[in-house]
């Protein structure tokens, strides 16, 4: 297997548009979408994400969105039953052009941040008990921009397997940014606007839904060719393809073997 490493993990975020629009989807057909996070306090949330990280609030029909280059953040308010801590995903992380200029903007705003080994890499904590992880890439050619999602895998290999077989992902390594005293690699997976960072998690990690990042989502180009082939591939869908009243928007859920919660989107998108 090839090891890619953070070259291709950089080409990909770079690849990402200016106009803060989703990645172009790969062969398959799947794109980064959307992170949906259950949260006691929308107004909280969006102060963060705007304010605080830098997003755009959009709308396509009924739906809210906060856009950034590379993913859209949704929030819908509810009494989550755990923090992301603890569940397959365990956090999902950023990257900044000015990661100085950002931090001294947290800071003056009393957010809760958590160095790491890497002066140029943080913590940031979101309400909901959310953890970002953000560093800073000095040529990036948006101020922030989508980057990652981290899965605590019981089994690596077939989790890595899947979201290839399943989605298309390239499969690869990743550098851990975090990792300066003793630096190692993540197996790894990615996807256009995304890499899948897998690591070493057990048996007791708890499903994603119902936490406060209750799924992640990813849009895909014909969801109704998509669904079937996943269904034919012997992949039980939770929700089938469905149409969002008052909007262009399809949609379909599945749950991985894992207990990660997935949305399937087509035309999110404003």
């Amino acid at each position: 297997m090839k090891c890619y490493v953070a070259l291709f993990t950089l080409a990909v975020l770079l690849a990402a548009p200016a106009s803060a629009q989703l990645v172009a989807p790969n062969e398959a057909g799947v794109t980064m979408g959307h992170v949906h996070l259950a949260v006691t306090d929308v107004d909280a949330q969006k102060q963060f994400w705007i304010s605080m990280m830098g997003g755009t609030l959009v709308k396509n029909g009924p739906l809210e969105l906060i856009q950034f280059p590379g993913v859209f953040i949704m929030l819908r308010k509810a009494e989550p039953s755990a923090p992301p801590a603890g569940s397959v995903v365990n956090h999902f992380g950023f990257v900044v052009k000015d990661m100085p200029g950002s931090l001294a903007k947290w800071k003056a705003a009393g957010l809760k941040i958590d160095p790491t080994e890497n002066p140029n890499e943080v913590y940031v904590n979101a309400p909901d008990g959310i953890r970002l992880e953000v560093y800073g890439v000095p040529n990036l050619p948006t101020a922030v921009q989508m980057n990652h999602i981290h899965y605590y895998a019981p089994d690596i290999p077939a989790m890595k397997a899947w979201y290839v077989k399943t989605f298309g992902a390239i499969p690869g390594q990743r550098a851990c940014v975090a990792c300066v005293s003793k630096p190692r690699m993540i197996e790894a997976g990615d996807l256009p606007g995304v890499n899948l960072s897998f690591a070493q998690g057990d048996k007791s990690v708890a499903p994603t839904k119902g936490r406060s990042l209750d799924h992640i989502g990813f849009e895909v180009k014909n969801l109704e060719e998509f669904t079937k082939k996943l269904e034919a591939q012997g992949i039980k869908l939770d929700v089938p393809l469905r149409q969002v009243p008052n909007s262009k928007t399809k949609i379909a859920f599945l749950t991985d073997p894992w207990g990660t919660y997935i949305e399937l989107t087509e035309g999110l998108a404003p």
